[in-house]
Formats: structure tokens, C-alpha cells, sequence
């Protein structure tokens, strides 16, 4: 029996391998896409999980990095013909404190450095001077996220961001390689703005006293002032909808409920995969999977000559703490004590940069915290279709929460097995709700309807997240850069030459960016 033949096969639909496959399939390419859930998109899916009418985006909701990155560049338009269409805002995050002090972060410059100003007399000169210090390298680094790092083109980069030209030693940026952002928050004399800041390293999968989360710091406000806090109208899902459209439009295929479970090397190249169903698909060119590096070696490639050393590595990648977000249907809109909160896009709740560090040390010790620091944000403020008439819907995502824990650092809660079970659900979402009530007035009275997305339910759906770590592995120092996936392959290119990896557990890492879909959309593109 003839194999069905494409020119590429990829494994799994999360919007990087969707960005991929509209870029092969817009150059005349022939695409298959697997992918083992019911819909493509990975993480991009929005559900009605409480009360009909009410859309939850289950796991990741704003984009700010992949409207100002080249795939949206190139594919928005074409995107937006199928249905996507993006809200902003000004106020992309801010910053609730317990005592009831507030900060907002803006866009504008010189609004973002007058509150700092209205926060501290002396801060909004501190911010400025933090911005001042890395903008000579900021046009360098974000240019890194869309180039694979062992390229010879980034290699002049990295060299050129690491050494002053015509000094010797290193740069000020190489230092800040291996800085925290404690530290580089502690010029700051307001603990409402290092609040504001710090935290955000969290959702780069760094913490404020690890060594390498410093540079992020920067980083992460200038790309929250160049992308803002956008979502898709309609939901986070539209995004893949939109990509899935398109790749079908231009002659791709995909095939949904279809677990791909070896990928067939011959002659050392990769041919093919075979499915769990047992369906075997060949292909001409290439191989593209959107999974970690353990699946990749250790499962997909199990029947295939692997070097002992990347077999080892892959045995030894790590997987980093996971994430409750629990999914709120409101009556009425949140009724923050700061007006302005009904324009922020996504504010931290917390009791400050010291608190926040502690519950991180709770949880690296695999303790629920006993006062957990996370982020809200209810897109039905920007988006009124998400929910009926005058109703509201609220996400809470709570970070740096053990995958299975051993305890309760308030001994409070029985952890069991550190299965999460309903009751141990339940219990932590009731004290997560007990201080957002703190910070909103109408918070839990206003809750009509709840689902908590919990560790256990990340690993079931996504394999990428391993216990349920949604940043598809640990990303510090030892784990990042030049070493992500692995360091025997700092790269999206494979042991297997025609065999590809993106996704979280390649450059630039998690998150809604393209980032690794449009590097490994270049690379096969230039194959050719």
C-alpha cells in the first residue's frame, strides 16, 4: 500500500507549529499536522467552563509578544481576514497591595515614569535610568528572539551584546546576565512599583532571587510598552482558529484525535511517523515536532540510533513548578477600589516583592503557600462578548504552585497524595478567593459560577508540561539560552539533520510568541 506523502510532518498544533505550517504551506509546500486533542491549538482554547455564555480562555489569554514579533508581521493580515482581531489596552498590567495601595504600569512613557514619580519622589528617575542602561542592548536582544542561538548570525550577537567594542572584560548586559531582579528593582524607593516589576519574571518561568532573572526585569516592561496587553475578541482561541484556517486554506492538513507515536529514521533522516492507531505517514523533506526534548528522544525517536549523550541529557531535562488558574463567572464587573483597574490589562495582587518571594520559597519547597501572589485579569472588560449582558468573567492565575504537594505551609490544608482531588482544589481556591476579596470588594459575593484549572488537568492535557509545569520545563540558568532544549543541541535543529523541535521547550521558550515557529519556518524555508 502506497504511504500518503507530504513534504512536511508535523507533530502537535500549538500556535508555533500553526505559524510553521502557514508559512511551508504559503510557499507551496505540502503539510500534514498531528495532533492528539480534539481541535489544533494547544493551549490556545477558550471554553464555556462555568455557566453557558460565559468564555474562558482555560490556559493562556494575551499575546504581547506575538504582535510585535516578524510571524505576526507577515501572516496578520491574512489572519485578520479569517476572523482575528485584537484589543488592547493602555494599561497593560499594575499592581494591587494589600494596605490598598495601587500602582499602574502604562505604555507611554512619560505616563509610566510620572507614576513612578507619584509613587516615590527620585523613582521615576530611577526607571528612566533603568530603561537608559538597556536600551543600547534592547534592539540586539529582541532581535535574538526570532534567530536560533547556535546560528552564526546570533553567535555575532551574543558576542557583540556580551563585550563592549574596544574594551576589554565584559559588558554591562553580561552582568546583568547573572543579576536577579531583586536586585535590579532595588533602586527603586517604592515597594508598590518593585512590586509592580518584579514579579513579572515569574511569567518569564524565572523567580526574583534567581540568579539570571535581572535582565528580564527590563525586558519584560519594554515589551509590555511596545505589545501591551492584547487579546483576541471572542476568546484566545481565535488566534488558532485563524492560523488552523489558514494553513487549511492553503492546502495543509489536519488531522485531529491522531497521536503521533514514533517518528521512522532510515539512512539517517527522518521519513516518517507512525501513528497509535497505526497509520504510517511519509515524508520528503522534513519532520517537525512541537514537543520537549524527553518525548522527542526518549518516545518519538525510541527505535531510532540516538547519541548516548543527548539520550542522557533528555533523560535529565526538568520540569519546573505548575500553575492553578481558576476561571471566575462574575454577576457584575469587578468593582476595584482604583478606578482605573477597569482598563488594566493583567495587575498583580500581592503584599509586596517580600511576601511574593516567600510563597515562591513555599512552593519550591513543595508547599501550597500560605499567601499565594498571582495575577487577575478579566477580559471582559475590553471584550463585553465573552460574557452576557452585564456579566463578567475573571481569570486568577496563581504561579509557582507545587505539581503535586507534600504539604501546606499553613497546615491547613490536607494535601493528601498531592493528588489534586476536588477537595484539595476547592480548599486552595478558597483561600486564593479570601484574598482577592482584599483587593475587590464585590469578590466572592459577585461569583456565580467556578472551574480551576489545576497541575493534574495541564498534565493531562498537554504530554509538553510533564507533571504540569505549563512552561514546558524548568527555565533557569542551567536550562535556557544556549542549553534549551539541551545542551548537546542549543538549537531547533535535531541530532537527526531533517528533524526539527519547537515549542516552550526551545527559544524563546513559552508562552503566545511564534518565536520558535518562525525561526524553524526560516530554516526549512532556506533549506529549500
Amino acid at each position: 500500500m502506497k504511504l500518503k506523502t507530504y513534504d512536511v510532518i508535523m507533530i502537535g498544533s500549538g500556535h508555533n507549529a500553526l505559524i510553521t505550517a502557514a508559512y511551508l504551506t504559503r510557499a507551496g509546500r505540502t503539510v500534514l499536522v498531528l495532533e492528539k486533542n480534539d481541535r489544533p491549538g494547544g493551549f490556545l482554547r477558550t471554553e464555556e467552563l462555568t455557566l453557558p455564555g460565559f468564555k474562558h480562555d482555560v490556559y493562556s489569554a494575551a499575546h504581547p509578544l506575538l504582535l510585535t514579533g516578524p510571524a505576526y508581521a507577515d501572516l496578520g493580515e491574512a489572519l485578520e481576514a479569517r476572523g482575528l482581531r485584537y484589543i488592547n489596552t493602555e494599561l497593560p498590567t499594575g499592581v494591587s497591595m494589600e494596605d490598598g495601595r495601587t500602582g499602574v504600569f502604562a505604555r507611554s512613557f512619560e505616563d509610566l515614569i510620572a507614576e513612578a514619580e507619584r509613587l516615590a519622589p527620585g523613582d521615576g528617575a530611577a526607571l528612566a535610568r533603568m530603561f537608559e542602561e538597556f536600551n543600547p542592548y534592547a534592539g540586539d536582544v529582541f532581535t535574538l528572539f526570532n534567530m536560533d542561538l547556535a546560528g552564526p548570525q546570533a553567535s555575532a550577537i551574543i558576542n557583540k551584546l556580551l563585550h563592549d567594542t574596544g574594551r576589554p572584560g565584559y559588558s554591562a548586559f553580561a552582568a546583568s546576565l547573572l543579576s536577579t531582579a531583586r536586585n535590579a528593582v532595588s533602586s527603586f524607593q517604592s515597594p508598590v512599583l518593585r512590586a509592580m516589576l518584579g514579579p513579572w519574571v515569574t511569567h518569564l518561568g524565572r523567580t526574583p532571587d534567581e540568579i539570571g532573572s535581572g535582565v528580564w526585569v527590563p525586558l519584560t516592561a519594554m515589551a509590555l510598552m511596545g505589545g501591551g496587553m492584547p487579546i483576541p475578541e471572542g476568546g484566545s482561541e481565535k488566534l488558532a482558529q485563524a492560523l488552523a484556517q489558514l494553513v487549511q486554506d492553503q492546502g495543509g492538513t489536519i488531522r485531529t484525535h491522531t497521536q503521533a507515536k514514533r517518528i521512522v529514521v532510515k539512512h539517517g533522516l527522518a521519513v516518517g511517523v507512525q501513528t497509535s492507531d497505526g497509520e504510517q505517514y511519509h515524508a520528503k523533506h522534513a519532520v517537525v515536532a512541537s514537543t520537549g526534548p524527553d518525548q522527542l528522544y526518549l518516545s518519538l525517536l525510541a527505535d531510532a540510533e540516538v547519541s548516548p549523550s543527548l539520550t542522557t541529557q533528555a533523560k535529565k531535562f526538568r520540569y519546573g513548578r505548575g500553575c492553578v488558574q481558576i476561571h471566575l463567572a462574575l454577576s457584575e464587573p469587578p468593582r476595584w477600589p482604583d478606578a482605573r483597574f477597569a482598563k488594566v490589562g493583567q495587575p498583580h495582587l500581592t503584599d509586596g516583592l517580600d511576601g511574593f518571594t516567600q510563597a515562591i520559597a513555599q512552593g519550591m519547597s513543595d508547599l501550597l503557600p500560605v499567601k499565594p501572589t498571582f495575577t487577575v485579569d478579566c477580559s471582559t472588560n475590553l471584550d463585553p462578548t465573552r460574557a452576557p449582558a452585564g456579566k463578567a468573567v475573571m481569570r486568577i492565575q496563581v504561579l509557582e504552585v507545587p505539581c503535586r504537594p507534600r504539604g501546606d505551609a499553613a497546615g491547613q490544608i490536607d494535601v493528601g497524595d498531592g493528588t489534586w482531588t476536588t477537595d484539595l482544589t476547592e480548599r486552595f481556591t478558597e483561600r486564593v478567593l479570601a484574598i482577592v476579596s482584599k483587593h475587590i470588594p464585590n469578590i466572592p459575593s459577585a461569583v456565580i459560577g467556578h472551574s480551576v484549572i489545576t497541575p493534574d488537568t495541564i498534565a493531562r492535557y498537554n504530554p509538553n508540561s510533564g507533571p504540569g509545569d505549563p512552561y514546558g520545563g524548568a527555565h533557569d540558568l542551567a536550562q535556557s539560552y544556549l542549553f534549551r532544549p539541551l545542551p548537546s543541541q542549543p538549537s531547533h535543529q535535531t541530532e537527526v539533520p531533517n528533524l526539527y523541535l519547537l515549542g516552550a521547550a526551545t527559544w524563546p521558550g513559552h508562552g503566545i510568541n511564534g518565536g520558535s515557529g518562525y525561526i524553524v519556518a526560516q530554516k526549512l524555508l532556506s533549506n529549500d
